[in-house]
Formats: C-alpha cells, structure tokens, sequence
C-alpha cells in the first residue's frame, strides 16, 4: 500500500493500530494493511468505558476467521467511546477501517506520546 492510500490525517504504530488526533481525543483502530492480513473480522471484543489504558497496552481484541488478535492502544488516556456498530457488524474493521470500522476512543492523558508514533509516509514503508 502506498502512502498515498493511507489518510492523511492518521499515525500509526509499528503494532498496525492507527490514530486519528482531535484536540484530546484519539480514536483508535486498525489499519488497512492488518484487516487484510486477518481476513475475515467476524467477533470484535470492545474495551470497557471508563478504563483507564496506558500506550502498548492490549485494549481491544479483534478475532477473524484466521486467529484472534489484540489491539494496543497507540496512546494512554481514559476510554470514553466504543464503536458498538463494529460489535453487530464486525466486517465493518474488514470493509471501512479507517471510517466506520474504528473500535474505540480515548482522551489522551499523555498527548506528547503522539510523537512517538509513525506518519503515514513512515508507515507506509514499514509495511512496504
């Protein structure tokens, strides 16, 4: 996938979890390149509102026809929002993962960690 594909507007983490930035809130969820490794999302486990998550840590799991997967949250922050339509429509992560497909949102209680993560350009070429 080239950068051009990938929004302008999100950052990644090396893990395949993207970010889209709005003042204090993240939301979170994966990228392009990790539903089409998963194939088929058929059970998304949201996070619990109200957790408190630190950047790294497995927030959410994603399970497809192929294996379960966690999610690591990019950013430390608390969950305020849970994409409850992923829940009854997991394809959603498969088919818009960067609109509809998103799993969850945080307020950031660290936003400088935002730095640590990777461009669109950069992630690009990890995934090359």
């Amino acid at each position: 996938m080239s950068a051009s594909e990938i929004p302008s507007d999100l950052l990644f983490q090396s893990s395949h979890e993207w970010a889209r930035i709005e003042d204090d809130i993240a939301t979170i969820g994966i990228s392009d390149h990790a539903q089409a490794e998963l194939t088929d999302v058929v059970f998304v486990e949201l996070p619990e509102i109200g957790r408190t998550v630190d950047a790294s840590d497995p927030t959410a799991v994603v399970e497809s026809v192929k294996a379960a997967s966690d999610i690591y949250t990019p950013l430390s922050g608390e969950i305020i929002e849970v994409n409850n339509d992923v829940e009854g429509d997991p394809s959603l992560v498969n088919t818009a993962p960067y609109e509809n497909g998103w799993i969850f949102k945080i307020k950031l209680s660290k936003p400088e960690q935002v730095a640590n993560l990777l461009t669109p350009e950069a992630y690009a070429e990890l995934i090359g």
